[in-house]
This record gives C-alpha cells, structure tokens and sequence, in this order.
C-alpha cells in the first residue's frame, strides 16, 4: 500500500481518487530510495509505473517544505511532447488537492505563450532539452533553485542527439540537488556515461527490464516477400483480429501516410501520427485515438514512448524496428496494465538479422504466424545455426575473390646481393 512510505495525505488522496491502490515493483524500490534523498540510475519499461515513482516523492518535498519564494523546484527531462504531455498530465493529477503547480515546455508551441506561462512560477517544469534551452538563453527561466533533476527516457534522448543539451541545462541546475536518470536499458552505449558526469554516488534499480518477456504480449512474426504484400496483410490481419485499438509502426514517415491511405481505402478507420505534422494536429490525432475515434493509428517511433492508450490491444510491425530497444517499446504499446495483447512484426528477408538480433536480446523465439490467403515465397534462410547466421556465410567469397584465386600465383624475384658469390 502507498501509505506505507508515509507519502502527505493529499497525495494519498489523490491516489485514491485515480483508483491506483497498489504500487508498482517499480514504485515500490524506487520511492523509498528517493525520499530518502539518494541520487538514482533506474532501468524500468514503458508501462512500469515509473512517472508516479519520481513524481509522487518530488511532491511530497514540495509540499512537506514550501517555498513560495523559491523559483522552479523539479524539473524533468522527456524526450518528446507526446512523453512530456503525459507526464504533464500525471503531474496534474496526483497533485490536485495540494498548491504545487507544474508547466510545460515543448517544441511546437507558442513560445510567448510559454514564456507567459513560466512568469506565474511553476514549482515543477516538464520539458523538452530543445526548447528548454531557448528559455534559458534568453533568461525565461532559471534553475537555481531546483532540488530534484529528473531525466527520464534517457535513452532515447541520447539517441535523438539531445546529449549536449542535457549536460548545458545540467549546468544551469543547482549544483546541491538530486537527479535521477530513467532508461529503458543501462546497457545504451551513452548512458553510463552521462550518469558518471552527473549523478553524485547512485543507487541503481532494475525492474521490468526491457529484456523480460512480456508476459501478457503474444509475440510473433508473419513472414513476406515485399512491402505491397505486407500492406496486403494488414488490412487482412485487422479485419481477422478485430481489435479495440489497433497501432500499425512503419519506419519513416512517407511508409506512414501511404499505409494510412491505403487502409482508409479499405474503409478502416484510420488516423496517422508522425513527426512531421504540427503539435496541434498531433494533439488531435492522440486525443482522437484516444477517444475511440479511429480503430487504427499509423505511426513512426513518435508513438513508440509517451502514448499510453487504453485498450490496444494489437500492435503491428509493418517495418521490423531498427533494433531491439525499440522493438519492446513498439510492442509495449499493448499488453499493458495486466490486459492482453498481440504485436505481430511483418520480416523479409532484409529484416531477418533485425528479427534474430530481437530474438537473442529477449532470450526467446517469437512465433510464426501466417495470413490466410495470401501467399508468400519467402521461407527465411535455408539454412541457419544455433548462432542465428546463416551456415557457411563466412566461408562465401565473393565474385572478385574467386576471380583473384583462380589467377596463376607470381613467383616472386630474388633479390640478389650486389657481393660476388663465394668462388668467383
């Protein structure tokens, strides 16, 4: 039970009223370590509880201790508006019967807007590196005064390029604060680093890592020959699954918008979600999805973290992702608060590596699965070893090697000594 961590009453309250009563494997390691002040280097999935595990302890300080003079106490670090709204909105919730406030930054939004926002002090601030940066050069906002710094979905920010603007907001912080550092994996190439540069000793948790099995996502894979005849599949593949919510991925943008026309053209109800469109119509389109106004959403990785949507329950590869970490959180768009949920990855044959590499990081095959009607050539390599290559691939050679081998060997000059040889 949440009052086992002698969180205020206004927040247990606020629990109650959200009808969250138990907490998370998450919550339960991480809330006790942060009230207790220690800085922390936590591994959880998307889904986990992990906003409310920051959020409520930065709430509790805030209203145990207030500070009416004090400027920006909290702030946290998303990689995109979609995160950045949702944790917004997590912040409003769980706060609603105290005074702390929160505002939020994000690109694609009214600057002098945002900048009117932040003048009526915001105790916590969810924001975006990009536009956070732009406030803070041109003096909209100061960071003395924060006390807790979180930088969640790390992982991803590093990998969007946003690691210089983390470590220049980082230093605009109050030196004396407390940081935690949220990611999906610690095993990212760049996170330890970061983490050494500016955590203060931490205390590390890893719980519902990313390699664990999703046990309420029946995982499989549907082979195919190109993507004319994966885009065949789908609309097959809705109409036989029938699902509440339905998200279809796709890796760029243009695959997006032509799949989304595609199945409009076979009457499904469709909406598409990419970074291209302006945040106002981003906005619209979740908010739609959300409200049940389309069964299937068209998406690139914008909608693979910070969308947390009831009941989808079918999530659909049409591109297999570009590595494992987005694999899980493609696929951990469904299955998520005990519900079930199927993630089918359409692979041929230029994404069977991606497919077996997702296989070794998840310790487990996914499942085949085939379309009725629909048939496909591609049967995956003939043959594969235990390491998931493809037998004999090293010994291949090329055309030019063979070429190379069958030309007669130069016997090579000796070089003689200009000395006389012995007897002449």
């Amino acid at each position: 039970m949440f009052s086992e961590f002698s969180l205020h009453h206004f927040l247990l309250k606020a629990l109650a009223a959200t009808k969250i009563t138990q907490p998370t494997p998450v919550q339960s390691q991480a809330i006790p370590e942060i009230m207790a002040g220690k800085d922390l280097l936590i591994s959880a999935e998307t889904g986990s509880g992990k906003t409310a595990a920051f959020l409520l302890p930065m709430l509790h300080r805030f209203v145990e201790n207030p500070k009416p003079r004090a400027g920006v106490r909290g702030l946290i670090l998303v990689p995109t508006r979609e995160l950045a709204n949702q944790v917004f909105k997590s912040a409003q919730s769980l706060s609603r019967y105290t005074k702390v406030t929160a505002g939020l930054v994000t690109g694609g939004e009214n600057y002098r807007v945002q900048a009117s926002e932040l003048r009526k002090n915001p105790e916590i601030i969810i924001a975006t590196p990009g536009r956070l940066i732009e406030h803070l050069h041109k003096g909209g906002i100061k960071l003395v005064d924060i006390e807790s710094l979180v930088l969640d979905e790390a992982d991803r920010m590093l990998d969007m390029g946003f690691t210089d603007d983390v470590m220049e907001i980082v230093k605009f912080c109050n030196d004396q604060r407390q940081t935690l550092l949220l990611s999906a994996t610690l095993n990212h190439r760049g996170i330890m680093t970061v983490a050494g540069s500016i955590l203060n000793e931490p205390s590390q948790i890893e719980v519902n890592s990313a390699k664990d099995n999703h046990a309420n996502i029946e995982q499989q894979i549907i082979l195919a020959d190109e993507p004319k005849q994966k885009a065949k599949m789908v609309a097959s593949l809705i109409e036989e699954e029938n699902p509440t919510k339905a998200v279809v991925f796709t890796n760029t943008k243009l695959q997006a918008d032509q799949l989304g026309a595609l199945l409009r053209y076979h009457k499904l109800d469709v909406l598409t979600l990419h970074g291209d469109m302006d945040q106002p119509v981003r906005k619209e389109v979740t908010h739609r999805f959300r409200h049940g106004k389309a069964q299937v959403l068209v998406a690139t990785d914008v909608a693979a973290r910070g969308l947390d949507i009831k009941d989808v329950n079918l999530v659909i590869n049409f591109d297999f992702p570009r590595n494992a970490d987005d694999y899980v959180h493609r696929i951990g768009r469904t299955g998520r608060a005990g519900n079930k949920g199927v993630a089918i990855s359409f692979v041929c044959s230029n994404e069977w590596n991606l497919k077996v590499s997702v296989e070794r990081y998840l310790d487990q095959p996914l499942k085949r699965r085939r379309v009725e009607g629909i048939a496909v050539e591609y049967k995956g390599p003939k043959k594969v070893k235990s390491s998931g290559k493809i037998a004999g691939s090293k010994k291949k050679k090329t055309a030019k090697a063979k070429a190379k081998a069958k030309e007669p060997v130069k016997k090579k000059r000796r070089r003689h000594s200009h000395a006389p040889a012995p007897g002449k």
